[in-house]
């Protein structure tokens, strides 16, 4: 095998599971069970779309130790004000996105990772280093350049079937919805040119604007009031 011809099959295979030097699992899903002791590569990205910002997101139930009853309508709601929460915080202050998605899974290197693409690099690395120096629910933010770019290919299809027997120790994204109210928020200005789409990664094949600019308390269109609930542990802090 000539020297061109190597250079062409090693880069078919990037990333793949033919690939014996690069980790396939960190390549789609922008993380790895093995963390750094895995024997393949992790080539982080020096520039993406994609933004990871790792175990953002508590569940009530896996601090809950008061034994109340935490019902799915409490959990639904509580993760419907984390995620708008996050979105327009994330939006006003860096770039527009074109998709954001939340893992459930309960593995160490998924449990709670929130995904954000923005439609431009320059704004998700803009966002990368802006969040590291600051806190969210009493912790410091983690966040980096993901290589994640297609989540089509990073969920577990079985999961979106229900047909999923791992549970969630699964190695791929299970990636839990949003409420149909809060879609209905996030679809509130269309524009079939371009937008946030909650579905993108289900080949959903509606587009609508992202809600970059929403009515203030006062009715009015602008970026200041935005006139949602905000509680205690959803506080947003500088990293001093």
């Amino acid at each position: 095998m000539d020297a061109d011809a190597g250079a062409e099959y090693l880069a078919s295979i990037f990333g793949t599971e033919k690939d014996k030097v690069n980790c396939s699992f960190y390549f789609k899903i922008g993380a790895c069970h093995y963390g750094d002791r895995c024997s393949r590569l992790h080539n982080k990205p020096t520039f993406s779309q994609t933004m990871l910002l790792q175990n953002l997101y508590r569940s009530p139930i896996l601090d809950d130790d008061s034994g109340q009853q935490i019902t799915e309508t409490m959990l639904q709601q509580h993760y419907d004000e984390f995620y708008e929460e996050v979105f327009f915080e994330i939006e006003d202050k860096y770039g527009e996105i074109e998709e954001m998605n939340v893992c459930e899974n309960l593995g160490d290197h998924l449990v709670g990772n929130v995904y954000i693409k923005f439609y431009r690099e320059e704004d998700c690395e803009k966002a990368a280093e802006g969040v590291n120096d600051r806190w969210f629910g009493m912790q410091p933010i983690v966040g980096e350049l993901s290589p994640v770019t297609n989540f089509r290919e990073a969920c577990c299809r079985d999961y979106e079937m229900g047909e999923c027997t791992r549970g969630g120790f699964c190695n791929f994204m299970h990636l839990k919805p949003i409420s149909k109210d809060l879609r209905k928020k996030l679809y509130a200005k269309k524009d079939k040119h371009r937008g946030y789409n909650p579905d993108r990664r289900r080949g959903g094949r509606s587009r609508s604007r992202s809600p970059g600019r929403r009515r203030d308390r006062d009715g009015r269109n602008g970026r200041g009031g935005r006139g949602r609930r905000h509680q205690p542990d959803l506080d947003w802090s500088l990293n001093y």
